[in-house]
């Protein structure tokens, strides 16, 4: 069993979640802390050090080998050591210790925008939204 949190575009019903569907096992809510970052089509989550730390919600997905596989392809994620896009580390859900597994994240901002509140969607929604304004 390979429990992986998603927080962005491999979310259920969002654009990449196609890449990992036909692995998926089980799909459960959850949070960690950190903080997310607008990269334009896709978030990136820093769990420490940028300050003003949140519950960022997701989904823990629980996956085939196969399917992590294709989730490592997509991150950019070549291994240990290697140059990565995110990094693949285990973490804890944050309202439930014993809810744990992977999740890509990056190790500082990279310059771009804070996500507040903590969520993807509602953020992709809103900002979807104010696009249609202009």
């Amino acid at each position: 069993m390979i429990r992986v949190f998603v927080y962005g575009t491999l979310l259920v019903g969002e654009s990449n979640h196609h890449v990992v569907a036909p692995y998926v096992l089980s799909v459960r809510s959850g949070r960690v802390r950190g903080a997310l970052f607008d990269a334009g089509a896709y978030p990136g989550l820093v769990l420490s050090g940028c300050g003003g730390e949140t519950d960022v919600e997701g989904e823990w997905l629980v996956v085939t080998q196969e399917g992590l596989n294709r989730m490592d392809e997509l991150e950019e994620y070549y291994g240990p050591g290697a140059r990565n896009d995110y990094e693949r580390v285990w973490v804890r859900d944050s309202r439930r210790e014993e809810c744990e597994g992977w999740v890509y994240l990056w190790n500082e901002p990279r310059g771009y925008p804070r996500i507040a509140g903590g969520s993807w969607r509602e953020y992709a929604r809103r900002k979807q939204e104010l696009g249609s304004m202009l």
